[in-house]
């Protein structure tokens, strides 16, 4: 009877001890995920910059005989200058028109051009459309005052893009920088990540490394990859086709090409415009120019995303759209990871038990 009292207070020692220990293990794991999570978003992107961009890395370290510093150092300078010249270049240019704007408005000599009047044969929209837009050719100040409220309220949004632009430039900035530290010491992270995929599922460890690897990789290729070469060759049309605010419009293409719609529904505007301020041979040069460019991405997406995808590409398509919807940006390549990563695990549970295929006797 003694002995079974000395078990059993033995045994509530051990629980109690074990339960202690547990606690402080969740509280030291909650406190350290607080600490890190205001550079969660800057330490993701900069993981996901650096597994996109280890194959240019790796060439470079060949023909610099395998100085690390030298080519992480190469490669974030690289990536400074893509990211930054562009945009510091679309920023003035988006800075010098808003001023030539502001002058021209100030001096009265702001002019916007008279509509077509095939505008107002335009089903439902065309009658409001074609009112607007004479009542600002015929008389801008009166328009502004009448149409006041929703000038302010697409300005605002305006506003509120450009810094989220801004933002969104200086983050990258950061992740560039320590995604090349990354680069720089990526042995160790190679051998620490395989040991923690490893503790975590097992001899599949590497298989699951090499899933998160590829479906980064695609994604950037054929989502991101997709969205600045439209960014780049319509923003290039708009402004040799001397579209006002050419800078803005490549920028809504850039944004509606992440989110997975064509570029051609900003491009149906500007055609619009073309056509009611050019001759009509010219006008239709470019309409189909810029409609083209608009539609690439039908072309390019498919041999991107799908190219040595380890899951189908409509998973993987799935997981980006639902990650954006649901984590903005960053949950492009989450959602997608994390899709991939469940479709690769339920396969393995579903297939468990099953016989696996024998060879034949002859």
């Amino acid at each position: 009877m003694n002995n079974e009292l000395e078990n059993n207070s033995s045994l509530e020692k051990k629980v109690i001890d074990l339960s202690l220990k547990l606690i402080l293990i969740l509280i030291l794991v909650a406190w350290c995920a607080m600490i890190i999570l205001p550079f969660i978003t800057l330490v993701l992107w900069a993981v996901i910059l650096a597994i996109t961009i280890y194959p240019m890395y790796k060439h470079l370290l060949k023909l610099l005989n395998g100085k690390k510093a030298f080519a992480s150092t190469a490669v974030t300078i690289i990536l400074l200058c893509i990211l930054l010249i562009p945009a510091i270049l679309m920023i003035g240019a988006i800075v010098d028109e808003a001023k030539e704007l502001k002058t021209a408005f100030v001096n009265k000599t702001l002019v916007v051009p008279p509509p077509n009047p095939k505008v107002a044969e335009w089903p439902l929209v065309g009658k409001e459309i074609y009112k607007a837009w004479s009542s600002l050719s015929t008389n801008l100040e009166s328009a502004i005052v009448t149409y006041h409220d929703q000038i302010l309220e697409v300005g605002q949004k305006i506003v509120g893009a450009m810094r989220s632009v801004f933002s969104n430039i200086m983050m990258f900035t950061f992740s560039i920088i320590i995604a090349g530290i990354f680069l720089a010491y990526s042995d160790e992270s190679e051998k620490s990540t395989n040991a923690f995929a490893k503790r975590l599922v097992g001899s599949k460890g590497d298989e699951f490394n090499k899933l998160v690897i590829q479906t980064i990789r695609n994604v950037s290729k054929g989502i991101l990859g997709v969205a600045f070469i439209q960014f780049v060759i319509m923003g290039a049309c708009f402004m040799l086709a001397g579209v006002p605010l050419a800078g803005l419009w490549a920028i809504l293409v850039f944004l509606i090409a992440l989110i997975q719609l064509p570029g051609a529904i900003v491009a149906i505007p500007v055609i619009i415009y073309i056509y009611s301020v050019k001759e009509p041979v010219p006008a239709t040069i470019w309409a189909i120019i810029i409609l083209l460019c608009g539609l690439s991405d039908n072309v390019l997406k498919p041999l991107l995303m799908g190219k040595g995808a380890p899951v189908p590409m409509i998973v993987i398509f799935l997981g980006a759209i639902g990650g954006f919807m649901l984590s903005g940006f960053i949950g492009l390549f989450t959602g997608a990871v994390v899709l991939s990563l469940g479709y690769k695990l339920s396969g393995i549970w579903i297939n468990y038990d099953s016989p696996q295929p024998t060879a034949k006797k002859e």
